[in-house]
């Protein structure tokens, strides 16, 4: 029996080879769940308790839990013939026979031309949020139910809509009446309904989409998706597979869309990537990203980095240095919206020394305390440059000043001493490296985190834990981590500033 759940579903409509993966593939392959994801499930849950309670609903659920799907299923029935006014935790089920059925009395194409033998073991569940009653007319009697769905996302998201509109048709199936609506309550407790007229037939195309590709057995190409894939528990299988066949999608400036250029002009593998020419690439991709991927392709295989070649070594200014230098990183938790931790090394070039200092929030409301914190001790150093690796640094900044109503001239003081060190990297040096992360580079010119198992999502977990615990143990992981953070970074550019210096005097050199 293959069960089509709305999470599965979910799965297939962000990456289709995770849904074949969770039903064909080899369960031990999998990593253990993510802290991060652990973490998101506590903030569904609490949402979702929140949200019942601000609504004064008093809500009734089966006795036998979702593992027990089948038993939850019927007890879910049995509660909407009773005419329960609200129904939590409960499970909508129908076999395949009964879905396709229901598409021909509602005018929908049926599903694509599988197997018999492969439908036949077809279950479809649904398990919305809410089961709340509504009047109108049923199969249970003149009252019928609409689903609602608890989401802790900000926006009505598309794959909100289909897992809507999925869990309506299953619906419409068990109460003989289809709903002409579903309800969102998303993360601000905003409500968002949701039209099911375009959303049925979408999520039916999606339906026979997902059971035609499980159908075959036909394990789906990997693309591996760094921001996409990482909390994914089949990301070191995919990975793997990724390596072995050499798959373009591991070439930093392969995105989807490029992919797709470069299959038509069939160079779907490293090796004809080195081998197709540049005039070709450039016809499909443009010139600029031709000579860039050209030269990604000759980096990684000579794990070289190299000057890129629209960078101007001669009359490019070198990056800025001081007697003093500041290395800022930042750690934030993006569900409170609060950054708690704002990192700085202080570099002191003629003693040749460095030392850490840490802006911490031990409290979600020390926010602001620790953001003046911050100016003040950066205002004893005003001839400093501030080094850092990526926009969020510059962003936060001008959200911090926003919220705590920073002075103009101040904010801009600071945002004019920033120097981003990811500019410097994408404007000027090819690294033979997958990822141009902050610790993928820091790593491939030989700096390495005391924490290994850190991350910027692990250090949300930590603090998250903090705060539940009062672990002061856990306030040194995420200081450590930071401090690292920090320290790669002025790795980087000291790293940077020789290879430049070198290679510029290297090409002068050529020209005398």
């Amino acid at each position: 029996m293959i069960i089509i759940s709305d999470r599965l579903l979910l799965n297939y409509k962000r990456c289709n080879r995770r849904t074949f993966l969770e039903i064909h593939g080899d369960a031990s392959q999998q990593e253990p769940e993510k802290d991060f994801l652990v973490k998101l499930g506590r903030e569904n849950r609490s949402h979702f308790r929140n949200v019942i309670q601000s609504r004064s609903l008093v809500p009734q659920k089966p006795q036998a839990s979702r593992r027990d799907w089948q038993l939850n299923a019927q007890q879910t029935m049995e509660l909407m013939h009773q005419g329960a006014d609200c129904i939590i935790r409960g499970t909508l089920s129908v076999n395949y026979t009964q879905w396709q059925t229901a598409l021909s009395e509602i005018a929908l194409t049926p599903l694509p031309d599988i197997q018999s033998d492969f439908l036949a073991g077809i279950m479809f569940n649904g398990a919305p949020s809410l089961l709340i009653k509504q009047p109108g007319t049923s199969c249970f009697g003149d009252w019928q139910y609409i689903t609602v769905n608890i989401k802790l996302g900000r926006k009505a998201k598309p794959e909100y809509k289909l897992i809507a509109a999925f869990h309506a048709y299953i619906l419409g199936i068990v109460q003989s009446q289809t709903p002409e609506r579903s309800l969102l309550i998303l993360k601000e407790q905003n409500e968002h309904n949701v039209n099911l007229a375009h959303g049925l037939t979408t999520m039916q195309q999606t339906v026979g989409e997902c059971l035609t590709m499980l159908a075959s057995q036909q394990e789906p190409e990997v693309f591996i998706s760094r921001q996409r894939c990482s909390l994914c528990r089949w990301y070191g299988y995919c990975h793997q597979v990724a390596k072995s066949t050499e798959h373009l999608s591991l070439v930093p400036g392969v995105t989807p869309k490029r992919y797709q250029y470069l299959q038509e002009l069939g160079v779907n593998s490293v090796k004809s990537l080195v081998d197709v020419p540049e005039t070709s690439l450039g016809e499909a991709l443009g010139s600029d990203i031709a000579r860039q991927l050209k030269q990604q392709i000759n980096s990684l295989q000579s794990d070289r980095a190299v000057v890129r070649s629209s960078f101007d070594l001669v009359n490019t200014q070198p990056i800025p240095t001081g007697v003093i230098e500041l290395y800022f990183d930042i750690e934030a938790e993006p569900e409170r919206q609060t950054d708690y931790l704002l990192g700085v090394l202080l570099v002191d070039r003629t003693t040749n020394t460095e030392k850490f200092y840490a802006f911490l929030a031990e409290r979600l409301e020390d926010e602001g305390k620790i953001w003046q914190e911050f100016l003040d001790f950066i205002n004893l150093y005003p001839d400093a440059p501030i080094f850092h690796y990526s926009e969020y640094e510059a962003d936060t900044i001008k959200r911090l000043a926003r919220l705590y109503g920073t002075p103009k001239a101040q904010k801009q003081e600071v945002l004019s001493r920033l120097v981003d060190l990811h500019l410097w990297v994408n404007s000027s040096v090819i690294f033979p490296v997958e990822s141009y992360s902050l610790k993928a580079l820091a790593n491939w010119i030989g700096f390495y985190w005391r924490e290994t198992t850190g991350s910027g999502d692990q250090s949300v977990c930590w603090y998250d834990q903090w705060l539940n615990t009062q672990d002061r143990t856990l306030l040194q992981l995420i200081l450590s981590y930071n401090e690292d953070d920090c320290r790669a970074t002025r790795y980087l550019k000291d790293w940077l500033l020789d290879f430049l210096e070198y290679q510029r005097n290297h090409q002068l050199a050529l020209t005398k």
